[in-house]
């Protein structure tokens, strides 16, 4: 499972089987979510309050082009 960064105890990363439509995964404290990059939206979280769900979109947008950019990496590498 790369990780893409860590911030603020947030670790972002994607599976290495993962697939289409682009999107990351979250944890923090045995808390989880999962979200969609384009548009941004969340998937599915389990744990997290809304407060933190807010912070993470935050991230996810302050960093899109890093997520994004590594996404196609990994996946796009031959």
């Amino acid at each position: 499972m790369p990780t893409i960064f860590k911030q603020n105890g947030f670790r972002i990363f994607f599976n290495s089987n993962d697939h289409l439509t682009k999107h990351i995964h979250i944890d923090k404290s045995g808390k989880t979510a999962k979200f969609f990059l384009d548009p941004i939206q969340l998937v599915v979280s389990k744990k997290f309050f809304a407060s933190e769900l807010r912070e993470i979109r935050i991230l996810i947008q302050d960093n899109l082009k890093l997520i994004e950019s590594s996404w196609d990496e990994y996946f796009n590498k031959s």
